[in-house]
């Protein structure tokens, strides 16, 4: 068994992790890949119970140096994490911090050199600002390249200019804890927007070529060091969600995949596993898919606990005294549509429909809207921190004998339970 890690080793923990896996024990991680401060609040108190790291991750268009859409910029959401985890006694040497898509993705429609230019910026913050795991991502097509997927050679070659820029951005202490990861088999984040009846499990030849030009690249460039500090490769294992569906694992179509990894000192990262069953996350570890990111799941639990308060609370108060929590986000997203109305599709009424109830969960970029954040804030003080009446517990939320803040934390905690679980690890 892997031991609990202490403070000084969390550092090494994603090293222990692939050891452990090519010792043939399903050992895994969870990477939570939000910025909403009450999931990464429950992450930490649900990883103390567990006695694990916390790996919590920012993605390109969460947090750059421009802002991103959270308005944070590498080095302020590391002081935000840091603030969260002294509010809740986590120890900061505990948290794993990653970048996830650390590349030109943001950049898509500018000329590859000032979209590479812009993105090296980018992995020189998140390094200098204390990341360790950054997922390496030149995979997409830039405005002057030709049409068609890019290739291989081009991604790998861009890949190993921003590992160079990493290698020289981190100090000596912690240049010796990057860890990096490559590969992009991934759709859009937050779901995919078709409906799709199967999902095609990368290919092993696609695996292998992936690693093999890309250990090429970085040995050119005399990044040999660096190709050491590879961990991970992001492949499709075969799952997925939509609005309205989600394509469990079979682990019989990635045995394969699975089985090829065996021969590299890696692991697989695997996006997009939100909504799988606790024992669906158990044979993706089983089957060296040891990463496994969840993002959206998470703050769709949030969401849920919000949508069942809100309606204790018109049960509860009087019209003129309610928060109304749930039209004003719909007040919100309708003024604001730029984070949901490329991605929802149908007429106005599934529109409206998948605002509120969609398992892409684009309401998440809505929650620190001012008018939301008032809102919400009612909400809470209206319900106060008395238990909430029994009989709509039980007939709303499935549980009884908690409070308004209870109820959130335990509908957020029964999915990072059913991850931190499938991963291999045991509560105190």
């Amino acid at each position: 068994m892997v031991s609990p890690p202490s403070m000084k080793r969390c550092s090494m923990y994603l090293d222990e992790i692939v050891a452990a896996q090519k010792r043939g024990q399903a050992k895994g991680i969870t990477s939570v890949c939000s910025a909403h401060r009450e999931v990464i609040k429950q992450t930490l108190k649900v990883s103390k119970t567990f006695r694990v790291c916390s790996l919590i991750e920012a993605t390109c268009n969460q947090v750059n140096q421009f802002g991103g859409y959270t308005g944070m910029t590498p080095e302020k959401f590391v002081d935000y994490v840091r603030d969260i985890t002294a509010e809740n006694d986590f120890p900061f040497e505990k948290v794993i911090l990653g970048g996830d898509h650390v590349g030109p993705n943001v950049w898509q429609g500018e000329p590859a050199d000032t979209a590479m230019d812009k993105a090296k910026v980018l992995v020189r913050d998140y390094v200098q600002a204390g990341f360790t795991k950054i997922h390496l991502d030149c995979s997409m097509r830039l405005a002057n390249d030709p049409h068609g997927p890019l290739d291989v050679e081009v991604s790998a070659k861009r890949a190993v200019q921003l590992a160079k820029v990493a290698e020289e951005s981190a100090g000596e202490g912690l240049r010796f804890t990057l860890r990096y990861v490559i590969g992009t088999e991934v759709p859009i984040p937050g779901g995919v927007t078709e409906h799709e009846d199967s999902i095609l499990v990368t290919r092993v030849v696609d695996a292998q070529q992936t690693l093999e030009v890309t250990r090429a690249a970085f040995l050119r460039e005399g990044l040999a060091d660096a190709w050491e500090k590879v961990i991970g490769l992001v492949v499709q294992p075969g799952v997925e969600f939509g609005d309205d569906f989600v394509h469990p694992y079979q682990p019989q179509a990635a045995r394969e995949l699975s089985k090829f990894i065996e021969n590299w000192p890696i692991i697989y990262e695997a996006h997009s596993t939100d909504y799988q069953t606790r024992d669906a996350l158990k044979n993706l570890v089983q089957d060296q898919f040891a990463i496994l990111k969840v993002g959206p799941a998470l703050t769709f639990a949030f969401r849920e606990a919000i949508f069942v308060l809100a309606r204790i609370e018109n049960e509860l108060l009087p019209e003129g005294q309610r928060s109304n929590i749930i039209q004003v986000l719909e007040q919100v997203m309708l003024k604001q549509p730029k984070y949901w109305k490329k991605y929802y599709r149908g007429n106005e009424a599934e529109q409206a429909f998948k605002r509120n109830y969609s398992l892409s969960d684009r309401i998440r970029y809505y929650w620190a809207q001012p008018g939301v954040e008032r809102s919400l804030s009612r909400l809470m003080q209206n319900l106060g921190d008395e238990v909430l009446p029994y009989r709509l517990l039980s007939e709303l939320a499935g549980v009884t004998n908690l409070s308004a803040t209870e109820i959130i934390e335990y509908m957020i905690n029964k999915v990072l339970e059913n991850y931190l679980g499938a991963c291999g690890n045991s509560k105190d």
